[in-house]
């Protein structure tokens, strides 16, 4: 192959250049960065790659419960403020944490292949013989999500809930030592960190719709940098692609944050992408519902018509009145 004929990182000119990853330092965070700069060193043989790792303001506050502090780049900002600096060159996150309207001058250049989006149960032992539907009343649940906290309570009244706040292994430590009789957490975060052995109970759909780009990674960078955009392409997942770009439409559309109560499930069936979306009261009593069908090629356009849909039948109202709960 002549050098002409190369890639801009298959070509020795541009190896020499390390490229600079940014990372949160929780330990899920580096195993999935660690993925993507295996996965481009197995692309690019030649590339240089440096870690850089940080700790968010989400990372840093643990003692408040997420919904208090604000959801404007919470686990990101930190990560956006070195690809703005340039002390880095590409940034991981897990999608469901990236909001979506990036800073200006910033980009979402890949989302990649997708791990299993869905909630699972994980319980004290003393509770391995039961299923969500059939936990005695009062068995108290953890959970940092309002969108899980309003659909659970929605479903299951009779039911406790109690905030949760740490890393997976020290929510994991605090079931286990007895302060929480279970946790709902992400299958995609559970299997990551090989702990797939602690679900229980995989949540349907039908109760729990998971959070907007939950089981994707997302890769920032600089807007117009053709070098690291060029260099991320190869992790670039279509059908991941299609469905997050349709929940992150319908999310923007909304209006909401990552600490809201909002949620989606989305399906690929050949060249069609079916979208159901959620909004609920952070009370439970009130959920509106709703699913959107159209072509792959128009992911966007079918996440703004689910949310018009639900803006129909009352999810502004709902979600104002949350905003205005959370100003007061």
């Amino acid at each position: 192959m002549s050098e002409s004929a190369l890639t801009p990182f298959q070509s020795s000119a541009w190896t020499t250049e390390p490229v600079r990853v940014a990372s949160r330092k929780s330990e899920l965070a580096l195993v999935q960065t660690h993925w993507v700069m295996e996965q481009l060193q197995g692309y690019y043989p030649g590339l240089r790659l440096e870690l850089n790792t940080l700790s968010t303001q989400g990372d840093i506050i643990l003692d408040v419960a997420l919904a208090k502090i604000g959801d404007k780049g919470l686990f990101t900002k930190e990560l956006e403020v070195g690809l703005l600096n340039g002390s880095s060159d590409l940034a991981v996150h897990s999608l469901k944490d990236l909001p979506t309207r990036l800073p200006e001058g910033l980009v979402l250049g890949a989302i990649t292949r997708r791990e299993d989006p869905l909630d699972a149960l994980v319980v004290h032992e003393r509770f391995g013989g039961y299923q969500l539907a059939t936990l005695p009343a009062g068995t108290v649940i953890g959970t940092s999500s309002l969108r899980r906290l309003a659909q659970l309570r929605h479903a299951f009244p009779h039911l406790q809930f109690k905030d949760v706040r740490g890393n997976l292994n020290t929510r994991l430590a605090k079931l286990d030592r007895g302060e929480y009789d279970g946790l709902i957490l992400a299958v995609a975060g559970l299997k990551r960190l090989g702990k797939e052995d602690r679900i229980h109970q995989v949540l349907d759909p039908g109760v729990s719709l998971y959070a907007v780009g939950q089981g994707s990674l997302g890769i920032e960078c600089r807007q117009g940098d053709e070098r690291i955009l060029s260099l991320i392409q190869p992790l670039a997942d279509a059908e991941a692609t299609a469905r997050c770009r349709a929940e992150r439409a319908f999310l923007r559309a909304l209006e909401g944050g990552c600490q809201v109560p909002i949620g989606v499930h989305s399906q690929v069936q050949g060249d069609e992408l079916q979208l159901t979306g959620m909004v609920a009261q952070l009370d439970g009593q009130r959920l509106i519902r709703d699913s959107h069908r159209g072509s792959l090629r128009e992911a966007e356009e079918i996440g703004m018509a689910l949310a018009e849909k639900l803006k129909q039948q009352g999810a502004d109202e709902i979600l104002q009145a949350i905003f205005a709960q959370a100003r007061s």
